[in-house]
């Protein structure tokens, strides 16, 4: 037995990287899984992982921009399995560029996954997660929640939103004293797929912001969701995933907006 043994898990973004991580680190500690993503064969890869290791799951194709969608595949999934514990709003794109480069279509399209799905992932679940009696909502930000870089203005806006939505929350659920804990998620550089996925503006090369990324992604997937599920045993209101995670955080607060001087040279110094 385990603190998830038999309760229904939500997790989006499952076809890869930190959500498949998640789906299949509860389908072992005995969690029945709902898992969604737009990537249709990467989910279906990840529902094949967690039926071998013997969960229940169902898996859905769900863009969490589609708000409508949203709420519709929550009172699915309730009905389906009858209740609702855990979601874990961890789908996420990125975009690289200037804010001057960048077009409103670019800034939109972060702010609809980053943002809004997790507000509409929040939204449409949580009087399921009430009704249980003993919900938990789990949202993915970022180090990027936590200061801010040059040519990931989109990006940082998101999840500096999804931060500050996610703080708003767990305050609401305590005063109302509703059955709900909330966890805000901090990864630092994890070793997913999320850099090669994403796009920039027209000049930026693409394989060597990818390359970059990929040398400054220290922790895995793995890891990332052992560390998440940690922090949701205890209830801890912010999980900061990887030693750079940590750093990073401790130099925000020791220098305040003078941190910005430092991340500013840094970048430039390597070529972003």
């Amino acid at each position: 037995m385990t603190h998830f043994t038999g309760k229904v898990a939500v997790v989006t973004g499952a076809a890869s990287g930190i959500g498949r991580a998640l789906a299949l680190e509860l389908a072992r500690r005995g969690a029945r899984l709902a898992i969604s993503d737009v990537d249709v064969a990467g989910l279906a890869e990840t529902e094949t992982m967690v039926a071998q290791l013997g969960a229940q799951v169902r898996a859905d194709h769900l863009d969490v921009s589609q708000r409508e969608l949203v709420l519709a595949y929550a009172d699915d999934v309730a009905e389906h399995f009858g209740v609702v514990h855990l979601v874990f709003n961890n789908a996420g794109i990125a975009f690289t560029g200037s804010i001057e480069q960048m077009s409103f279509k670019d800034i939109d399209r972060v702010m609809d996954v980053d943002f809004w799905g997790v507000v509409s992932g929040t939204k449409a679940f949580l009087p399921h997660l009430i009704a249980s009696g003993d919900g938990h909502v789990v949202n993915i930000s970022s180090i990027f929640g936590l200061f801010a870089v040059p040519k990931q203005s989109a990006y940082n806006a998101a999840k500096f939103a999804v931060r500050g939505f996610t703080e708003a929350l767990r305050q609401e659920m305590v005063n109302d004293h509703r059955p709900v804990k909330v966890t805000c998620v901090h990864p630092g550089g994890i070793k997913t797929n999320i850099a090669r996925n994403s796009e920039q503006v027209e000049g930026l090369d693409h394989d060597r912001l990818a390359s970059s990324f990929d040398k400054l992604a220290r922790t895995s997937p793995e890891k990332a969701a052992d560390v998440i599920l940690a922090g949701v045993e205890k209830g801890k209101a912010r999980v900061l995933i990887g030693t750079d995670a940590k750093a990073l955080d401790l130099l925000v607060r020791v220098t305040g907006s003078g941190y910005q001087r430092i991340v500013a040279a840094a970048s430039k110094r390597g070529g972003l």
